[in-house]
């Protein structure tokens, strides 16, 4: 368990339901205190405006549709995030391109290293 996701509220955004309660399991597993999920970018830009994040997890294709309006709402409300991909990074927006990116599929400890990282990225910037 690391301890910097202990108690995290995560926000994941995945179309696929089987992957996304994968995830959400090893969300759990790792610590995050409270995992919310959403399916459609819609949804999720929804609960980015009524709900606070500690980080978030965003496929970046969802049933054929671009997630680019949720990570634009994360940016914009400060929500640090990856984009979960099994696409190219070559098809990344290119303002985004700098996010972390982790490549499906995915373990629990490649979850864990992206996420801490974002959360102590994130933690130093609010330091300074």
């Amino acid at each position: 368990m690391n301890s910097i996701l202990t108690g995290r509220r995560i926000l994941l955004v995945e179309d696929e339901t089987l992957i996304s309660l994968m995830i959400e399991d090893m969300l759990v597993e790792l610590g995050c205190g409270a995992v919310t999920s959403a399916a459609t970018a819609n949804a999720a830009v929804g609960l980015v405006s009524r709900q606070a994040f500690d980080a978030a997890l965003v496929d970046m294709n969802l049933n054929g549709t671009s997630s680019r309006p949720v990570v634009e709402a994360l940016a914009a409300r400060g929500i640090p995030f990856a984009i979960a991909t099994g696409n190219s990074v070559d098809d990344m927006w290119g303002d985004f391109r700098d996010r972390a990116v982790l490549r499906k599929p995915f373990g629990s400890d490649d979850l864990s290293d992206v996420l801490a990282r974002l959360l102590r990225t994130e933690r130093q910037s609010s330091i300074q």
